[in-house]
């Protein structure tokens, strides 16, 4: 059997089905996506090339930084900017976001309908959008003396030109870019050079950069490591809130970032307390400013000189009347150490006639409180025909201890004040042995172990009157409970704020 080869068909496919397909495919495989139906201007932070109807240009020391910004996020975060773009305010020209129309009546072709028409389908026009306003400001760096602030200006074709330029009449067989794609390609790629992929060098664009981050509800760029000049990041991007009615906005921010440094952030405000008073002030932060305010008070009137004129009113008398408060009861509690006695078995006050020994331990006691409460008294003038000092001021008079010292001697008790040797001292040099019994080695030792005990006695008392001020409403840790510790600190840290003496509120 022989075979012979099939013939081949030559019968052709409808053009339109190969033609098509392949025409299609060839056109998508080679279409341009710049300024296209598929591409898409950046439309995030800090530039909203389609969303966007505020713009701002912050320069410094040669540096500039563009921001396309939403209207309506800027009022809510700002009275500044709700001010300012007011329709009694702002200087706002009204601007056509989609194309307008022709003078031939039709209107142009949309960007996302262009590419994807086919050539044999009717132009539709398209109705022209709402009406929007658009802003414009700049630093005003005309006034050396001031800080500098933003200023409305007249908007301009930088970044909405797009919607000003005119657009060619729209070709049904040739796809090119209008000019409006074109204009937002630019825009685009002008918005991409600015994406803040580090903090910016210079502070004030680095501050107004934070700003607008925040407003955004993005994470302010602030140094995490050092607490210093965390403290000055802080503190400059505080001041421009406040500039522009943002600290309810910026205020949260700032106390998470500083919250986070934990003890290292409290050593700083033992140190630095006035500065860290005013910053939790502007940050409306809880615990910074009552942790401040503590080594304040306790420290007053030492920082007085730093904070008049420099904080509001209702916060300078807030630590006065906290002050007040403070030395109040100190003076409450000295009256109360001063009027301790002891008693005899019989339940009767000692005194030089029932108990010598007794009456001679809270006379100790008394005088001891004395010197460390009272300043030395002043010295006698030299006479005229004496060179030889006296000798008084051959002694050295030491100033009394601070309260806060003071204070933490009595509740430690115990030797840290009065302690076996003073006491033997002082029996000795008060002859409260007698003369009789000056050679009773076993007699005295009897009558310092009673005069020691009866010591411990007044110390227990003195230590439960002192025990309120030893309560510390510090997040710094001055020992375990609160209580002790203290070291380094020669003041009180008992004060406490409630919820209703926060200036803010």
């Amino acid at each position: 059997m022989v075979s012979y080869p099939r013939p081949t068909d030559h019968t052709r496919r409808p053009a339109s089905v190969t033609s098509r397909s392949t025409t299609t495919r060839r056109h998508r495989s080679s279409r341009s996506q710049t300024g296209g139906a598929s591409f898409r201007p950046q439309n995030e932070f800090p530039n909203f090339a389609q969303t966007g109807d505020v713009e701002i240009v912050i320069n410094a020391e040669g540096q500039e930084k563009r921001y396309l910004l939403h209207r309506l996020i800027l009022a809510q975060c700002s009275g500044f900017f709700e001010a300012s773009t007011s329709e009694d305010w702002s200087r706002a020209q009204a601007q056509g976001v989609a194309g307008s129309t022709q003078s031939n009546g039709l209107a142009n072709i949309g960007e996302e309908e262009e590419y994807g028409r086919e050539a044999d389908q009717p132009i539709l026009p398209v109705a022209p959008s709402r009406d929007r306003y658009r802003w414009r400001y700049e630093l005003d760096l005309e006034n050396k003396d001031e800080v500098p602030m933003l200023v409305q200006k007249p908007a301009t074709s930088s970044l909405f030109g797009g919607d000003q330029m005119p657009r060619p009449p729209a070709t049904p067989n040739k796809h090119t870019a209008t000019s409006n794609s074109f204009f937002r390609s630019f825009t685009a790629m002008q918005s991409a050079a600015h994406i803040p992929h580090q903090a910016p060098d210079n502070d004030l664009i680095r501050d107004y950069d934070n700003l607008f981050r925040i407003f955004y509800n993005y994470s302010p760029n602030l140094d995490p490591l050092n607490i210093a000049e965390s403290y000055i990041q802080c503190k400059s991007l505080l001041n421009l809130a406040d500039m522009y009615d943002a600290l309810e906005v910026v205020g949260p921010r700032i106390d998470h970032h500083l919250l986070q440094f934990q003890s290292r952030l409290w050593k700083q405000i033992a140190k630095y307390p006035p500065s860290y008073l005013k910053l939790g002030y502007l940050a409306r932060s809880k615990v910074i400013f009552a942790e401040a305010i503590i080594h304040v008070v306790g420290q007053w009137p030492a920082g007085s000189n730093q904070l008049r004129n420099h904080v509001p009113e209702a916060v300078f008398d807030l630590i006065e009347d906290k002050a007040e408060e403070l030395a109040e009861k100190q003076l409450k509690t000295e009256g109360k150490l001063f009027r301790l006695t002891l008693t005899t078995p019989r339940g009767e006050r000692v005194t030089p006639t029932n108990s010598y020994m007794d009456w001679l331990a809270l006379s100790l006691f008394r005088q001891w409180l004395i010197e460390n409460t009272s300043p030395p008294p002043p010295l006698p003038p030299k006479t005229p025909n004496s060179n030889q000092p006296s000798p008084r001021t051959q002694q050295q008079n030491k100033p009394p201890i601070s309260p806060g010292r003071l204070y933490r001697l009595l509740f430690s008790a115990g030797s840290a004040y009065l302690s076996h040797d003073e006491l033997k001292k002082f029996l000795k040099v008060s002859k409260a042995f007698g003369a009789e019994n000056s050679g009773n080695l076993e007699y005295r030792r009897d009558e310092l172990k009673k005069f020691e005990r009866r010591m411990d006695e007044v110390k227990a008392m003195a230590k439960e009157i002192v025990r309120p001020f030893m309560r510390s409403f510090l997040e710094l840790d001055l020992g375990r409970d609160g209580y002790g510790g203290g070291v380094g600190l020669e003041y009180l840290t008992c004060t406490r704020l409630e919820e209703a003496d926060f200036p803010w509120d």
